[in-house]
């Protein structure tokens, strides 16, 4: 199919999206990397009046790092990403690998991918897992808002009508952390149907100081497991105590059934996965001194 007929608006800068945006509203979508916007004008999912091309604005496109947080532009491209956090944040490099193809990482955005809000996504998740956040831009300045908060519900964020997605920031973890990644999918490539993201340290007793949970696909939106991560806070992280926190994590999911899987599939493969990652991120996990 085609897409439905729109005015083409392009931007030079951040300053000129947030103008546009500010003038035609709901009217209007956002291009970056078109790889999650394209599929969906072409088949008639989106139908927006204005399309805002942001590929012009220079000044959205930058990677820095900061006092441990990560900082990238709404125009950096995935498989940048990708190859600067290899040896400087395997986590990240093994999640955005994850990503569709090395054609889609090479177009696609990271921030895109963030305000795109696919529950399945696993950008989005990360982004959770790690605290981070997103700096949105509108006619009334700019705003930080914290991955807890910007999910709503499938493909919802709480992004306004006249905002920018600027920025994105992720508090990279602590060098004696571990990690673990897993999610189950059809294929390579393909939307995960069940994915989990953990991230560990211990303690100079070697007991969990922190852990971070996150899960995707398994409901409307990506979520943390409080359940899980209070379990296993001050506690040594024996196989037993990893696999009550991953029970834990599954029974508070609630999870929709579809034609790739059904809710209770997805329930018990949360939990598989929970276990795993958090096993892989003991594993990984350093004695702090």
């Amino acid at each position: 199919m085609k897409p439905a007929p729109f005015e083409y608006a392009p931007a030079r800068s951040a300053e000129e999206a947030v103008d546009l945006l500010s003038r035609h509203g709901d009217d209007a979508k956002v291009l970056a990397g078109g790889q999650s916007l394209m599929p969906m004008l072409n088949l008639r999912l989106a139908r927006p009046l204005v399309l805002v091309d942001v590929n012009h604005a220079t000044d959205l496109d930058y990677l820095r790092e900061t006092e441990g947080v990560l900082v990238v532009g709404a125009l950096l491209r995935q498989r940048k990403l990708e190859r600067w956090s290899a040896d400087r944040a395997p986590l990240i490099a093994d999640a955005v690998r994850l990503i569709g193809h090395v054609a889609i990482r090479t177009r696609g955005t990271v921030v895109g991918s963030l305000a795109h809000g696919d529950p399945a996504s696993e950008l989005p998740a990360l982004l959770l897992c790690l605290d981070g956040a997103v700096v949105a831009r509108g006619p009334g300045g700019e705003r930080v808002i914290p991955a807890r908060d910007l999910y709503v519900a499938p493909l919802t964020t709480s992004l306004g009508a006249d905002e920018v997605a600027v920025e994105a920031r992720f508090s990279l973890p602590r060098q004696e952390a571990g990690w673990g990644l897993a999610e189950v999918a059809r294929r390579h490539g393909d939307f995960a149907l069940v994915g989990a993201v953990a991230v560990l340290w211990r303690g100079a007793d070697d007991r969990v100081a922190g852990v971070r949970l996150a899960l995707f696909g398994v409901g409307a939106t990506p979520v943390r497991s409080a359940a899980a991560e209070a379990a296993l806070v001050g506690e040594e992280p024996t196989p037993a105590r990893l696999r009550d926190a991953a029970r834990a994590a599954a029974a508070a999911l609630s999870p929709d059934g579809d034609l790739h899987a059904t809710a209770d599939y997805r329930r018990r493969v949360a939990g598989v996965l929970a276990e795993r990652t958090l096993a892989a991120a003991v594993g990984r996990a350093r004695r702090a001194a």
